[in-house]
């Protein structure tokens, strides 16, 4: 009996054993489980390297119409929102005291033209008094002091002509100033527009006596122009001619294409700077906020959807390409020295991770171009999860952001 149970216990104890081995095996020896990682794909698009500026809707051309007669408005030819041509009345202002001033010029006229006629006969009879006079005298028949006061006379004579004839030229330069005066008392459009302000009503007196009261103001609206303030980081890679593109508040879905004309050479703080007296007295206070310089740019504008005032979110555009590989910004790593070249981390079969160099191009800091090292829908790694005990650096592996481009 003894004998048969010590195969038995034998057996026991090889099967415990080996159900320890296991148990030792699947605990110390099983391999780690593959690591939990967020990647993304490597995808075709358009990339663009852009600066952001706000900026706002003016009129291509803005201008006040104003009078240059004072009097009081009697006729206002125009209404808020009118489309005027060149040379259309805008409003007519009383012209009894140009009127009157007109009248009294050109009485002045008229007797200056009188004298003058009257001044040239007294010419002509001097002129023949002289004439006799030098007869007689080559005759030896007259006198002397005859001829000498005859020439005098004459001399005298044609000195109150030129004389009244400047008189006339005065007289007829005060009937043109008088003409042009009451001219001023019809307001036209200086050019085509559209009204976009009244500042007089009818009915109001103006008075032109130091200032050129404004009437209305007169707007070219087929073309806008965009002010968008750059900041001072992002101002020296903004040149003209580059691609702008922007949206409106109401409308944020819509984008409107535009190219940069020019860039202010001074900020926008530059017009309140000097005071009227010529100093330079906020250039402390302007030093101390942030220094913003406009990028302007101009848009058609048929349809009138857009108006003076409107906000504009501006994306001028500093480099681009079009249907290039792309990944995020987060999956790159360390950068090799100052070259082009990146280390990345790259989901491969069966979830497997290995490192690979890629060339990157433009990079927004949201994407970065990829030139070479991947392919169109290949996963790179953008976030790793730590593995569970392991402390900070314990990959031994040290990842560097990228440096915008």
């Amino acid at each position: 009996m003894k004998q048969w149970m010590r195969p038995g216990r034998l057996a026991l104890t090889v099967a415990g054993l080996g159900v320890a081995a296991l148990v030792v095996k699947a605990v110390w020896f099983s391999p780690p489980p593959p690591p939990q990682v967020t990647s993304a794909a490597v995808e075709r698009g358009d990339l663009e390297v852009s600066v952001l500026a706000t900026g706002t809707i003016n009129a291509f051309k803005l201008v006040s119409v104003g009078a240059r007669a004072t009097g009081e408005v009697k006729r206002l030819a125009v209404a808020l929102g009118d489309k005027v041509k060149e040379g259309q009345l805008i409003a007519e202002i009383d012209a009894l005291t140009q009127q009157n001033e007109l009248r009294d010029a050109e009485a002045s006229l008229r007797s200056a033209e009188a004298l003058l006629t009257a001044r040239r006969a007294t010419l002509a009879q001097a002129d023949l008094a002289a004439k006799r006079q030098r007869e007689l005298a080559s005759g030896d028949a007259g006198a002397r002091a005859d001829l000498e006061t005859a020439e005098a006379t004459l001399n005298t004579a044609r000195a109150d002509v030129e004389s009244q004839q400047a008189i006339v030229a005065q007289a007829r330069i005060k009937v043109d100033t008088a003409r042009l005066n009451l001219g001023y008392a019809k307001v036209l459009a200086p050019m085509d527009g559209t009204v976009v302000a009244i500042v007089t009503e009818q009915g109001q007196t103006v008075n032109a006596a130091q200032t050129a009261p404004t009437i209305i103001k007169l707007a070219r609206l087929d073309t806008m122009t965009i002010k968008a303030r750059i900041s001072e980081a992002d101002v020296p890679r903004v040149k003209a001619g580059m691609p702008v593109h922007f949206s409106l508040l109401g409308d944020p879905d819509r984008r409107i294409e535009a190219t940069l004309r020019a860039v202010e050479p001074g900020d926008t703080t530059l017009a309140d700077a000097t005071t009227a007296t010529g100093s330079s007295t906020s250039g402390s206070s302007a030093a101390a906020s942030a220094i913003y310089y406009n990028g302007i740019f101009d848009v058609p504008n048929p349809d009138g959807t857009l108006r003076i005032n409107m906000t504009a979110q501006a994306t001028i555009v500093l480099a681009q390409a079009k249907a290039t590989l792309s990944i995020p910004v987060a999956a790159l790593g360390a950068r090799e020295g100052k070259s082009d070249r990146y280390k990345v981390r790259v989901v491969g079969a069966e979830g497997r991770l290995e490192d690979r160099q890629v060339r990157i191009g433009l990079n927004n800091r949201v994407r970065a171009q990829v030139l070479e090292g991947l392919k169109e829908g290949e996963k790179v790694v953008t976030a790793e999860a730590a593995p569970l005990g392991a402390g900070a650096g314990a990959s031994g592996e040290e990842h560097h952001p990228p440096p915008g481009r």
